[in-house]
């Protein structure tokens, strides 16, 4: 395994590891999804590199429009937690209340 490839590993798995262990607030857990996007568009960018093709020279540009389309809807999320529920933590929101 080279280096990049650890280094890319290890960067999903963290992600995905604080995503499934801290799950406190709302915010970190957005962060540790975008972390987790941001390692998979870098993984995804040098990989079209070393094949040097040009067939898949806009799948890391789609990706990150995803990304960046998670982000924002996660943020509108977040505020209207924030707002309807006065806090971020993920232990008051209950899918059950109307």
């Amino acid at each position: 395994m080279t280096p990049a490839h650890f280094t890319f590993s290890a960067t999903f798995i963290l992600g995905l590891m604080g995503l499934a262990f801290h799950r406190t607030h709302l915010l970190s857990a957005l962060l540790c999804l975008e972390g987790m996007m941001l390692s998979l568009f870098l993984a995804l960018s040098l990989w079209t590199l070393q094949t040097e093709t040009t067939i898949f020279s806009t799948a890391p540009l789609l990706l990150l429009a995803f990304s960046a389309c998670e982000a924002s809807t996660g943020l509108a999320l977040l505020v209207a937690t924030a707002r309807t529920h006065g806090t971020d933590h993920l232990q008051n929101l209950n899918l059950l209340q109307c």
